[in-house]
């Protein structure tokens, strides 16, 4: 079952977001000696992962993984890493040690060889932090689109909708076996994929499982 959770404006969203990600580390690390993330791009989580960097956590517990990563050369501002190393590695934080990233800069297929081993050097993640599109996908998990079918940890994307075309990204099957799924989505540019979900069109975003939305007025109009 979805549960909802819907501020006012991004930073609200943003602040709870952070706060509730915190509350699930410390729950997770509590009963383990690890906990392991995975995390988006985007713009709306941008501002989650710059707040998340400022609280106190024992970071040398806590890894870091990409969900998905956009083909292109390593450093590239376009890249998903790009933004998160401008927010949750800041300096104030986490430092990344104990943080993998993709490296799409490989290509899709060589770059899906050097991650797989890494995922599935462990049973499943603890959270997976993900954005949503205008057109219902996560990740890099679009509408009809090959990749939503493959049964690998890991899948190369090809002919994707939105530039750059060659991804790489998190599995179906491995976002569904995360233990919390969290979706933050924000801007009224998501009512419409929102009606679409809520008369229960099957689109990537609505097969993952079970989910934490954080979601503004915006999207839901």
């Amino acid at each position: 079952m979805d549960h909802y959770h819907i501020y006012d404006n991004t930073e609200q969203l943003a602040e709870a977001a952070a706060h509730f990600i915190v509350q699930k580390i410390n729950e997770c690390l509590r009963h383990q000696p690890r906990c392991r993330i995975a995390l988006p791009g985007g713009n709306t989580p941008a501002p989650c992962l710059d707040k998340l960097s400022r609280f106190a956590l024992p970071w040398e517990q806590i890894e870091w993984y990409m969900g998905d990563e956009r083909c292109l050369p390593s450093g590239d501002r376009e890249r998903n890493d790009s933004m998160v190393s401008k927010t949750l590695f800041n300096g104030q934080g986490p430092s990344k040690k104990h943080f993998y990233p993709i490296k799409a800069e490989l290509g899709a297929e060589e770059a899906v060889k050097d991650y797989q081993p890494k995922i599935e050097a462990f049973d499943a993640f603890d959270i997976v932090i993900l954005g949503m599109g205008e057109d219902g996908h996560t990740a890099s998990l679009f509408p009809n689109n090959k990749a939503l079918t493959s049964q690998d940890s890991v899948v190369a994307v090809f002919h994707a909708p939105k530039l750059p075309e060659e991804r790489v990204s998190l599995s179906l099957n491995t976002l569904i076996k995360a233990k919390y799924r969290i979706v933050l989505t924000s801007g009224e540019s998501k009512k419409e994929v929102l009606k679409r979900l809520t008369m229960g069109e099957k689109l990537p975003i609505s097969l993952i499982g079970p989910k934490h939305w954080f979601l503004d007025q915006a999207a839901i109009g």
